[in-house]
Order: C-alpha cells, then sequence, then structure tokens
C-alpha cells in the first residue's frame, strides 16, 4: 500500500509540473508575438465597442406620457428646497449611469418591459428611485414594528383605479342650458282615469324591471366568478420586501402598502418580480418566474440572479477566475494600470427629499384630513382619527346587497375613548337588531347589549362581567311576558332562573314602571350540585306557581340511580276564611323518593320545608322585581350615555385636558412671576440702603452721595471678605497638607503599603484643592476691580441716584 501511494503522489507531481511548463510556454509565446499583431487584435476589440455603443445609442426608451397625480395646483412648489428643483453634478452623473444601463438591459432583454428608474418628482425633474427613500429614526415606539408602521402608512395612501386599458374613455355629452323665452306648451287634456291606468301599468313595468335586473345581478355575479382576467399578468404593482437576517426576521415577506397586510413570497397573488431597490442599490431579476415568486432566491449578492446597476453595494460580489485572468494582455494591463487604480464603485448620492418630521398631531390624525373612505365590492370602510368625532367613532363598515351599494345589510361601528367603555356597535339593518359591545368598565359591567328598542319590557339580551358584579349574573334575557337569568360562581349555587309575567292590568308608561310592575305568575330555578349535601337532599330544580299556588322540587340525581326524588307542595294560606289556623295534612305533600326515608315522611319536617320555601318564593319575587327596576335603569343610563357621548381624555393630554391645561399655565405664571421677583430683587443693589429711608421721598443731593459712597464701600467690603475666605482656605489646606507631610517622614519606617497609599491619596486630593483655591484667588484678584467699576457705572446711570448726573454734569 505505501508503494502505491508513493506511485500516485510521483504522478501527481508530474501532472503539476507538466501544467506550469505548459503555462511558461504560452506566457512566453504571447510575449514574443508581433507588436502588429497585437495593435490589429486591439483595433478590432476598439471597432467592437464602438458598434456596441453606436447599437446602445440607438435605442430608444419608452417613458410613460401620463402625467403625475398631483399637479402645481396640489402643491405649492415656491416652497420646496432647492434639491426638488435641480439635481446636482453628482445626480446628473447618476441619470447618465441609469440610462446606460436601462439600454443594455433593453439591449439584452428586448422582451420585458422598461425598468422604472428614474421618474418625475412633484417639479417635473428626474429623479433616481433610490434617492427618493431617505430612512429616519422616528420618536414613536409603534413605528419601530413592521405591522404597526405598515398600518400607519397604509392610512396615509389613497388607492385610485386606474382606466380600464381595453374600455375606451367615453366623453359626457354637455348638457343644453334652456333658452330663458320659450313657447309654453299647450293645456294637458289627457283623462285622470288614463293617468291612473298609466301609473298602475308604469308600477307593473317597474317590478317587472327589478325582477329582471336582479336575475340579470344574479346572472352577472355568476358570470364574474367564471370570467377570466384579460389583463392577468400584465399589471404592474409595487410592494415592500422585507429580507430574513436583521432584527430577528425568521423568513422573507410581502407587505402591501395600501392595506399594510403581509405575505409570504410563497403567494400565488405575486407574479413575478421586475427589480428591486433601496436607499443603497437598485438590482434587476435576471430569475425565471414561471412558478410566480415561490422558487426566487433572494440573494442580491448573486450577480447572477440579480443584476446590480452600482458597483458600491454592502454584499460582495463574485469575483474572476483565474483563467479570465490570464486571459488578459500583458500589455493593455500596462497601458490600463492607471485606469484600474481609481476606484470604478460610484456610491448611491444622498437622498434629495426632506426629513420627514410628524408632529404628534398628525401621527394621531393617520388619515389625511382626519378620514378616510375605502370602497369594495357591497362594502364601504371608513375610517376617523381618535377625537375626531364628538361620539368618539374611529371606524365604520357599512355592508351592502346589491353591487350600485344602495341597500344596506349591517352596519359595525368602532369607538375608541368612550366614557361608558362602548367599542362596538353592531345594527342590522333586515332584522333591526342592534348589538352593543362594552369594555370591562362600565358602571352595570355591561359587556353585551343586544336590543330592537330601548323601550322596557321589549325583547332584548344582556351580558354582563360576571367576575364584576357581587351576585355573578352572566346573561338576562327579556322578552315583553318573561324574564330569563343565566348566573355562575354564586354561594347558594344557583345557575339559572326564568320568570313568567301575566298581562298588566294597567297600561305601562315609563313614569309607573317602576310603581305598576308586572304580576308574576311563575318562577323557575335551577342549581349547580353541591357536593356539600347528598344529592337526594340538594334541589336542582324548584318551580313556584303563584298563581296556582303549588311548590315544585327536583333533587338531583345519584350516580348510581337513573332517576331523582321530586316533592309538590300545595301552597295554602295559614289561615281560613274564617280565621282559624290550618293545619298541615299530608295530602298538602306530594312526594317521590327514589330511597323513602322515616324523617321525610314526618308532618313536621314537611312543615318546615314548605315554610322554608315560603320564604324562598317572597325572596325570589322580590330578586324579579329587582331585576325589573336594574333593567329599568340600565335603558335609563343608556340613553343618558349615548346622549351625552363623553369621551375619556388622559391627564397626559395636555392639549385636550382644559382642567390640566389650566392648572399647567396657571402654575406656570406663577412661577414666571416668582421668577421676576427674584430677579429684581437679586439684581436691585439699591433695595437696602433705600429701605433705611422714608418710602416716596425724593433724593436729595446729599442723600444720593451718601447712598453712593454706602453701596461702593459694601460691595468693596464684600469682594474684600470674599478674598479672606478664600485665602483662609488656601493657607487651611496648606497647613494640613504639611503637617501630613510632616507625619509621614516621623512615621515613613513604621508605615504599612496600605498607609502608604492612603497618604498618597490625601496629598493627590490635596494638593487638587489647592490648586483650584490658588487658581480662584487669583481669579477673583483680577476681576474685582472690574466688578467695582461696573458697579459705579451701575450707580451713576441708576435714575433714582439723578442727583449725581447733575453733580457731573
Amino acid at each position: 500500500m505505501e508503494v502505491l501511494r508513493e506511485k500516485v503522489e510521483e504522478e501527481e507531481e508530474a501532472e503539476r509540473e507538466e501544467a506550469a511548463e505548459r503555462a511558461e510556454w504560452a506566457r512566453m509565446e504571447k510575449m514574443m508575438r508581433p507588436v502588429e499583431v497585437r495593435k490589429e487584435e486591439t483595433t478590432l476589440k476598439q471597432e467592437t465597442l464602438r458598434d456596441l455603443e453606436k447599437k446602445l445609442s440607438e435605442i430608444q426608451i419608452t417613458v410613460s406620457a401620463e402625467l403625475p397625480a398631483f399637479t402645481k395646483d396640489t402643491i405649492d412648489i415656491s416652497k420646496l428646497p432647492v434639491s426638488y428643483k435641480t439635481n446636482t453634478p453628482k445626480e446628473e452623473h447618476l441619470l447618465q449611469v441609469a440610462d446606460n444601463f436601462s439600454r443594455q438591459y433593453s439591449h439584452l432583454c428586448p422582451d420585458r418591459v422598461p425598468l422604472f428608474l428614474h421618474p418625475l418628482n412633484e417639479c417635473e425633474v428626474p429623479k433616481f428611485v433610490s434617492t427618493t427613500l431617505r430612512p429616519t429614526l422616528m420618536p414613536y415606539p409603534e413605528l419601530y414594528n413592521w405591522d404597526s408602521c405598515a398600518q400607519f402608512v397604509s392610512d396615509f395612501l389613497t388607492m385610485v383605479p386606474l382606466p380600464d386599458p381595453l374600455k375606451p374613455t367615453i366623453k359626457k355629452e354637455e348638457k343644453v342650458l334652456p333658452k330663458k323665452y320659450t313657447i309654453k306648451p299647450p293645456r294637458d287634456l289627457c283623462s285622470r282615469f288614463e293617468q291612473e291606468q298609466e301609473v298602475k301599468k308604469q308600477q307593473e313595468i317597474r317590478a317587472q324591471e327589478k325582477k329582471r335586473l336582479r336575475e340579470e345581478e344574479e346572472r352577472l355575479m355568476e358570470a364574474e366568478k367564471a370570467k377570466p382576467d384579460a389583463l392577468h399578468g400584465l399589471r404592474v404593482h409595487s410592494w415592500v420586501l422585507v429580507l430574513s437576517g436583521k432584527r430577528e426576521v425568521p423568513e422573507n415577506f410581502f407587505i402591501d402598502p395600501f392595506t399594510g397586510h403581509s405575505y409570504s413570497t410563497q403567494d400565488e397573488h405575486f407574479l413575478g418580480i421586475e427589480s428591486l431597490w433601496n436607499h443603497k442599490n437598485y438590482w434587476i431579476n435576471m430569475q425565471d418566474c414561471w412558478n410566480c415568486c415561490k422558487d426566487l432566491i433572494f440573494d442580491l449578492g448573486d450577480p447572477v440572479r440579480w443584476e446590480y446597476m452600482l458597483l458600491g453595494t454592502d454584499k460582495s460580489q463574485l469575483s474572476l477566475t483565474e483563467e479570465d485572468d490570464s486571459g488578459i494582455n500583458d500589455e493593455d494591463d500596462v497601458e490600463n494600470l492607471g485606469k484600474e487604480d481609481e476606484d470604478k464603485s460610484f456610491d448611491m448620492p444622498h437622498s434629495w427629499v426632506e426629513q420627514i418630521e410628524i408632529s404628534p398631531e398628525a401621527f394621531e390624525t393617520r388619515c389625511p384630513n382626519g378620514k378616510k373612505v375605502i370602497q369594495y365590492k357591497r362594502a364601504k370602510l371608513e375610517k376617523w382619527a381618535p377625537y375626531l368625532n364628538s361620539n368618539g367613532l374611529v371606524s365604520r363598515l357599512t355592508t351592502y346587497e346589491d353591487l350600485q351599494c344602495t341597500n344596506i345589510l349591517e352596519i359595525k361601528e368602532w369607538y375608541q375613548n368612550r366614557e361608558d367603555m362602548l367599542e362596538l356597535k353592531h345594527i342590522n339593518k333586515t332584522t333591526d337588531l342592534k348589538t352593543d359591545y362594552f369594555k370591562p368598565g362600565h358602571p352595570q359591567a355591561l359587556r353585551v347589549h343586544s336590543y330592537k328598542s330601548m323601550q322596557p319590557e321589549m325583547d332584548r339580551v344582556i351580558e354582563f362581567y360576571e367576575m364584576a358584579r357581587v351576585d355573578g349574573l352572566m346573561k338576562r334575557e327579556e322578552t315583553p311576558r318573561t324574564m330569563t337569568e343565566y348566573y355562575q360562581g354564586r354561594p347558594d349555587f344557583l345557575s339559572y332562573r326564568h320568570a313568567s309575567f301575566g298581562p298588566r292590568v294597567k297600561k305601562l308608561t315609563l313614569s309607573s314602571a317602576e310603581s305598576n310592575p308586572r304580576p308574576i305568575v311563575k318562577i323557575t330555578e335551577r342549581f349547580f350540585r353541591n357536593p356539600a349535601k347528598p344529592a337526594e337532599e340538594d334541589v336542582a330544580e324548584r318551580v313556584f306557581l303563584v298563581a296556582e299556588e303549588r311548590i315544585q322540587l327536583r333533587y338531583h340525581c345519584r350516580e348510581d340511580h337513573i332517576t331523582a326524588s321530586k316533592r309538590e307542595f300545595l301552597r295554602r294560606t295559614e289561615v281560613d276564611s274564617k280565621g282559624n289556623k290550618i293545619i298541615m295534612t299530608p295530602d298538602m305533600c306530594i312526594s317521590f323518593e327514589v330511597e323513602p326515608m322515616e324523617h321525610t315522611k314526618k308532618l313536621l319536617y314537611q312543615y318546615e320545608a314548605m315554610m322554608h320555601l315560603k320564604r324562598e318564593e317572597k325572596l325570589s319575587r322580590h330578586q324579579v322585581w329587582e331585576s325589573e327596576l336594574e333593567v329599568l335603569e340600565i335603558l335609563k343610563l343608556r340613553e343618558e350615555e349615548e346622549a351625552a357621548h363623553t369621551l375619556t381624555i388622559s391627564i397626559y393630554d395636555t392639549k385636550r385636558n382644559e382642567k390640566s391645561k389650566e392648572y399647567r399655565e396657571a402654575m406656570e405664571r406663577m412661577m414666571h412671576e416668582e421668577h421676576l421677583r427674584q430677579v429684581e430683587t437679586q439684581l436691585d443693589y439699591l433695595a437696602p440702603f433705600l429701605a433705611q429711608l422714608p418710602p416716596g421721598e425724593k433724593l436729595t443731593r446729599w442723600q444720593a452721595v451718601r447712598l453712593k459712597d454706602e453701596c461702593l464701600s459694601d460691595f468693596k467690603q464684600r469682594l474684600i471678605n470674599k478674598a479672606n475666605l478664600i485665602q483662609a482656605r488656601f493657607e487651611k489646606e496648606t497647613q494640613e497638607l504639611q503637617k501630613k507631610q510632616q507625619w509621614y517622614q516621623e512615621n515613613q519606617v513604621t508605615l504599612t503599603p496600605e498607609d502608604e497609599d492612603l497618604y498618597l491619596s490625601y496629598c493627590s486630593q490635596a494638593m487638587f484643592r489647592i490648586r483650584i483655591l490658588e487658581q480662584r484667588l487669583n481669579r477673583h484678584k483680577e476681576l474685582a476691580p472690574l466688578k467695582y467699576l461696573a458697579l459705579e457705572e451701575k450707580l451713576y446711570k441708576d435714575p433714582r441716584l439723578g442727583e449725581l448726573q447733575k453733580i457731573f454734569a
């Protein structure tokens, strides 16, 4: 094996030497070729390049002649910066590079659509698309995530459908205005009977026409489903591509700018990609999109799949191979040596647009003017900014029955910042059913309220947040004759209560609804299983037949039984018509027991049970009456809330919170006044001396001179005291440092390393303090005379010491 390995190594070494000799002979032969032959090859290359340049110059790039959506009337271009109206030399160079790049692209790919490189801006100046992007960091945390940022941008965009290219535009005929002077028409001599018959005939015709239109609409709907799209794959759209890698993005995905929704790159709605660009470069897709965007590889550093326009890109590009590099003429290398030393990369110019600035008001307003309307098929979505509507309405979705959007099916309205916690209102126009949805925090703990009318004792369903109520009420259903309540988490294990009402003797009015309650006919209550009681003693359902004076009980069924025990009591009055007490008899209690027990057969037990049920019946009737009152209170409260529709304002919203704004302005005014008083007190250098004189008295010449001398002498003394204080501190620090140094000289031999470190640290700090005090003292000596002269000049110009000016005049 070792011999075989040595033979293989020798053969490989021989092959390498032979390849090196062939490469050397080829190089020598190239160098020994005549100069004329090399010049002829150079001439051929130059002619080829000139022919290619001539072909590229003859290529005409078709540019859309459509005017931009904005005009000079909508945008005041006089207020725009110079960068919007002109191009810098670097931008002109970039446009030339883009034109050359576009010609090469059209020459190599004549079947593809022209590139979108340099459209016209607001001032009708061509600008490269990459320079229209300017990355900006905004002070709003909501814009740091792609979903909230995309939704914010989509609210500002409004999609305007383009005209159908398959249908030519038809000009509307102008209406001819009627002339002022015309001949009066002749008198109408038609019969009324004939007119009525004609009206009936027209109504029948309209009914038939409506039927025909309905059938036609149904036929059109069926045809729309199967109708092929003639422009499928021919439309061009722009969207956002987010590449994976940075900011923990796991995979590539698309963002539709008009809706703000994200889509996978495997989505079938995206048929292909022509080009990509960002604020640094521009790339052309060279991959086949036969399978939409599913097989595309988004590696922008691969020039085979993505052809870039500028060399100055972030990702590294593929380098030339050694064989391609060896074929370059050595003489050309010498001639182009200076050219290769130059940097061929061209960096993208700075963006010509202004830095985007979004004020808090504009960020909250979102849509232009705070409102946006989006029309869908059989639906319309309206959006408003918060606090724009007085009732807190921020969004409304209207669904229609027909394509013309005339017959409304349902309306959904979303609210924000409502004091009554109303979040959503759903109105069904077909059934006239209204449903209100509330957030937690309503005074009555409302969750959902479904109704057709706000009048009491009508069909309605009210759901509550049971955790916010003491009685654990979850839901209440009401009709003109019944009321049903559902409970959860009660200590008495009540889960259901159903009350049936009889007809009223008097008519119902809003004022008499409380004083004239509906007569109760029947109350049915159901209970959850109480594990603390045996099943045969735990009541599952009890029915109070108020009109029939009967009480029915049904107990829970044991797990090993197939039926449950039942008991019925005949509720009679305690005394008869003559005033005699009624004695409990066996016929007043009818029972069915699965396992009869002795104590349940006794009349005392039955009597006590019936008395307890009478008290429970009275309590249940009272609770039903309270439920009716609560419904009336809820309806009254909801009417007041809908009429007031008060909005909540945060204490941090100083713009809308009037109380907070007034308090803040008052505090700022008080602080400003206090600051002015302090400033006046600090600057009034004559105040201590003027206080010695009678108020309001005019100063004499002698008093003015005396005040000036006292003020100057006092200021001079304060300057001297300050210098003495600094000098005293300086001497004190110097003496303490000398004492410390003397102590160190005496105990230097016995000191530990820790003590020496402490001594050096103290000396360093002491020298720092001494140096600072020395600088302060020198500075004070320099500024003291200047301060004295400045004060003397102020005193001379002070209007209160006007007599001094007369002395020196």
